[in-house]
């Protein structure tokens, strides 16, 4: 495989986990939102219990995620395997 089609794939794999790691912050801070001002987004979803569990799942997610695009990044980076196949 010639040195440029792998310098591409790594340049590519590298925006899509920045890409997965912005999404992952995203939900990250929706989450905190949502947990610390629910006030806002109680006219939206009727229910107290949903808007809790809601804004925990997001919180999980976006941790998650946010994890996962930076190991990815830096799996990228380094072409470790490992790493990317987490």
């Amino acid at each position: 495989v010639p040195m440029g089609v792998l310098n591409c794939m790594k340049y590519l794999m590298f925006t899509f986990n920045v890409l997965v790691f912005a999404g992952g912050t995203c939900l990250l801070g929706v989450g905190i939102w949502v947990a610390v001002d629910p006030a806002g987004f109680q006219d939206i979803v009727g229910a107290k219990a949903v808007l809790r569990a809601g804004a925990h799942l997001l919180l999980a997610l976006g941790i998650a995620l946010s994890l996962l695009g930076f190991l990815g990044c830096c799996g990228a980076l380094r072409r470790s395997r490992p790493l990317l196949l987490v």
